[in-house]
This record gives structure tokens, sequence and C-alpha cells, in this order.
């Protein structure tokens, strides 16, 4: 029994650790399915958690401080689309940038939030959790974010490859030109895309300052807006490999724990790396097979849109 508990518990853990990632994950996947290449999730994930966490300590609500995080991603997005789709800013340079503002400024609107706490999710959703059998206090350790995040992922596979919005959407990101002379309006569907996207990050950000943990630090993200970005290219910008690679992330994340937990003598600084490296080897197996990334990366991916007629 008490390997049933542990094997569920892990299981549970890799699923709670691949949730901001397949949020944010997501919502990189359909904006740059549309041409735009953000590299601002990062900061719009912090954003996204320190808005969410003072939002909840304020409101007294969980869904007061998700829909602030949400918002807050929104309005990142939208000044990033501001710089590039209105303003033909550089999209790169821009999304740098974009993540050390984000990174700043939510250092500041967060300082007096420092390492507070908030109520552990679950205990609020379901009192008395800590009463039941260990089993059942494992199993219900899912919370709901987490199968939103699939029902998301499995939304976005649906709309992209199953929809006529979707089927405009992938049209502007291999062709911006072509799809404006058919009448596609390109800058509509590519703000619209970046809403999403960075409501998807603050969400994800939200999700590690108030589910997660649930506390603000400064920099708590820790790289995971980096990795969603090299997940999407890692799933070859299809959703179902994207679910994978998170899952791979959660599952190292969580087999470090575990070999700490165990007393293996291995360096906490070595086992701290392991995601990333586990992450940096198949970006590099996959990197290998240039054919296929051609194939599937959306061709105008990066490059400016000026209408000329």
């Amino acid at each position: 029994m008490h390997d049933v508990i542990l094997m569920v518990a892990i299981l549970v853990a890799t699923l709670r650790a691949a949730t901001p990632l397949i949020l944010a994950g997501c919502g990189e996947l359909i904006t740059e399915k549309s041409g735009v290449l953000n590299l601002g999730v990062e900061g719009t994930m912090l954003m996204g958690a320190v808005t969410g966490f003072i939002g909840t300590v304020t409101t007294h609500s969980l869904i007061g401080g998700f829909i602030f995080a949400m918002i807050t991603g929104v309005m990142m997005s939208l000044l990033f689309g501001f710089l590039t789709l209105t303003l033909l800013a550089n999209q790169t340079a821009s999304g740098l940038a974009l993540t050390i503002f984000g990174s700043g400024l939510s250092t500041l609107v967060g300082n007096a939030y420092e390492s507070q706490t908030l109520p552990g999710f679950q205990n609020t959703l379901i009192p008395g959790l800590s009463t039941m059998p260990p089993l059942w206090q494992q199993i219900l350790q899912i919370d709901p974010l987490v199968i939103v995040a699939f029902v998301i992922a499995f939304a976005v596979y649906r709309f992209l490859n199953r929809s006529r919005a979707g089927l405009i959407l992938r049209a502007v990101g291999e062709s911006h030109d072509v799809a404006h002379a058919l009448g596609h309006s390109v800058l509509t569907v590519r703000y619209g895309a970046l809403c999403f996207g960075g409501a998807m990050s603050g969400l994800a950000g939200a999700y590690l300052s108030m589910v997660y943990t649930p506390l603000w630090n400064q920099g708590m993200t820790s790289g995971r807006g980096w990795i969603a970005l090299a997940l999407v290219t890692f799933s070859t910008w299809k959703p179902g490999y994207l679910v994978l690679g998170a899952l791979l992330f959660g599952f190292v994340t969580i087999a470090q724990f575990q070999a700490e937990a165990f007393g293996l003598q291995v360096s906490g600084n070595l086992l701290a790396m392991l995601p990333y490296l586990a992450t940096v080897v198949v970006l590099v197996l996959i990197s290998r097979d240039s054919t296929r990334l051609k194939l599937n990366a959306p061709a105008a991916l990066g490059r400016t849109f000026h209408a000329t007629a």
C-alpha cells in the first residue's frame, strides 16, 4: 500500500509541476502559429504571479486573483503587440525587453508581499482533506487548474486543426501577405493570438504563486517561461507533443526531490539543474532533424508585417 501511495504521489506531483508549462506553452504556441515570436513569456508569468497573489490577498477571492493575473498578462501582451505590430519594432529585442521589464516591475510591485503565504488551494476547496486516508489525500491534490490545463491543450488542438478560425490563424502565420491579399485582417488575428498567449502566461504565473507554492517570491518562476518557449519548439508546434514535453519536465523536477528524500549522495545543485539539462538534451536531439522543424515551423514567424495596400 505504501508503494501505491508513493506512485500516486509522484504522478500527481508530476501533473502539478507540468501544469504552468502546459498553460504558458499553449499560449505561446497559438502566438507563434500566428507568426509572432514573443520572448516575454518569463516576464509575463512573473507579472501574473505577483498580481494574482496581490489580487487574492486584496479581494480574498481565488477567482479574483486569477482574473487579475490574466488581465495583467493580456496587458503585457498588448504592450508587446503595440511595439512589434503597430510600431514595427524588432520582435526578438522587444520580447527580451518585456521579460526584463516584467522581472523588475514584479519585484517592485511585490516587495511588500515578499514571502507572504496563502492558505492551501486544495484545503480551501476541500475542507477536511487532511483527515482523509493518505491515498485519497494524494489523489485529491489534483486541483482544478490541472484539469483546466489539459482541457485547454485539447481545445488548442481542436482550434488549430478543426476550425475555420484556426485555419485563418495558421494561414496568417505561414504567409501574412497572402492572408492580407485574401482579405483577412493580419493585425486583428495577431493581436487576438497575443491576448490569448498573455492570458495563459498570466494564469500560469498565478498558478505558481497561488496554488503550487503558494507564496510570492521575486523570480519565483525560475526560468519556467523560457522552458515553455523551448517546449513549443520541442513539440514542433503540436499541442500533444507540448503536453508530453511538459510532463517530462515535471517528472524530472519531481525526481530530483525524490532523490533528495531517498538520501542519494548527489549535489543539490546538480539535481536542481536536471530538469533544464533534460530539456536542453531533448532540444538538441530534436534540432538534429532540421527538415522536420522547417516543415512545422510557421514560415512567417518573427517577420514584420507592413500592409502595402
